[in-house]
């Protein structure tokens, strides 16, 4: 072995992560991905991220977890995550060797960069933003556009569900990997007596924590619910859509539906989850949701609405709903005996031990790093 390829040998490679919010991760998919990547793989690989500088205004940090933190002064969603992205990538097109791209907003810039350079990109398409109801006609088209462009020129197409990995080879008759999230991250919560207090919640709930937007069937939970004896803890940004703010003002008189403003803290979050009796999961947009996994991996009870990205999720072990209706029998039925939510929260944890761990979603995209 020559001298030059040993020294390759033994540099870590430089990967840029691109896309999110930023590390400490705060919320998000994608931002505790960024994590958990640090977390397993920062002595193999020398790591920088991406983050958003309004967001870290007061807690910024030269590195975290090994990583090299590049901070940039625009949002990273929404309009301006084109520009966050460009900026990022034009930057890690300094240094970096592998380039991995969370998202598709800067798609366009990815048939250029493997234009005129070597670098490896790899392409997580995240889970078909385009189809999203929050988006106008516009964005619909833009953020398509840039989803076909990524799956075309990245070196390799991330996909975290079997229906997106599906979708792409019917759609572009291209081949991806399939690499879910990690949930292995989330504790077991005693639900405190201040806790419980605070937020006047009931000894026994279902729950549900979501972005508050239709696509998450909010409006669907909120009906059945309202026909139910059976409480619920519904959390999210009521307040940032009419949407929202509508369903908030309708629901808020039901005695068994306790409807409460964004909690970021995630150990709060987990004390309501894992004392649960139930979770509900009403995503029918995107692939592999966190939220669900995680509440999998706390082996709760989950009835889901009824998507093929939520059956391949669960592997079809879970409850699963379509209409009001259909989630009102549920409540009224089907989750009544005890013995049978403990056997469909027996499957959820199992499903999850076998998939959902970040040691083995770590290790496969090492494998994409290196290949």
């Amino acid at each position: 072995m020559d001298t030059t390829t040993r020294l390759k040998k033994l540099r870590k490679s430089k990967i840029a992560i691109i896309g999110t919010v930023g590390v400490p991760a705060k919320y998000g998919g994608f931002e505790t991905l960024a994590e958990y990547l640090l977390e397993e793989l920062n002595d193999k690989y020398a790591f920088t991220v991406y983050c958003s500088g309004p967001h870290y205004e007061n807690e910024r940090k030269s590195d975290y977890l090994g990583a090299k933190l590049k901070y940039v002064p625009f949002n990273a969603n929404g309009k301006s995550s084109i520009l966050y992205d460009f900026l990022c990538i034009m930057h890690a097109l300094f240094y970096a060797d592998v380039l991995l791209i969370l998202g598709v907003s800067a798609g366009f810039m990815i048939p250029i960069v493997r234009l005129f350079t070597r670098k490896k990109i790899i392409t997580n398409i995240d889970g078909l933003e385009w189809k999203r109801d929050k988006w106008g006609g516009f964005a619909k088209r833009y953020l398509k556009s840039q989803e076909k462009i990524a799956v075309r020129y990245s070196s390799a197409t991330v996909v975290d569900n079997k229906g997106i990995q599906d979708y792409v080879k019917s759609e572009y008759n291209k081949p991806s990997v399939l690499i879910a999230y990690g949930a292995d991250h989330v504790t077991q919560e005693k639900l405190t007596e201040s806790t419980k207090s605070e937020f006047n919640i009931p000894d026994l709930f279902a729950f549900k924590v979501a972005r508050i937007e239709p696509e998450n069937n909010i409006h669907i939970i909120l009906e059945a619910f309202s026909t139910s004896k059976i409480n619920l803890v519904i959390v999210g940004n009521w307040d940032n859509s009419e949407y929202g703010s509508s369903l908030k003002q309708q629901y808020s008189g039901y005695s068994n539906i306790h409807i409460l403003d964004p909690i970021y803290n995630q150990k709060k979050l987990n004390e309501f989850r894992s004392n649960c009796i139930l979770y509900v999961h009403g995503h029918s947009a995107g692939g592999t949701n966190p939220s669900l996994v995680e509440a999998m991996y706390l082996g709760l009870p989950i009835v889901a609405f009824d998507v093929n990205y939520n059956k391949y999720t669960t592997h079809d072990k879970a409850l699963y709903f379509e209409t009001s209706q259909d989630l009102s029998n549920l409540l009224n039925n089907e989750i009544t005996e005890q013995d049978r939510l403990q056997s469909f929260a027996s499957d959820m944890k199992k499903v999850a031990l076998e998939e959902y761990l970040w040691k083995t979603i770590s290790e496969n995209y090492a494998i994409l790093f290196d290949s």
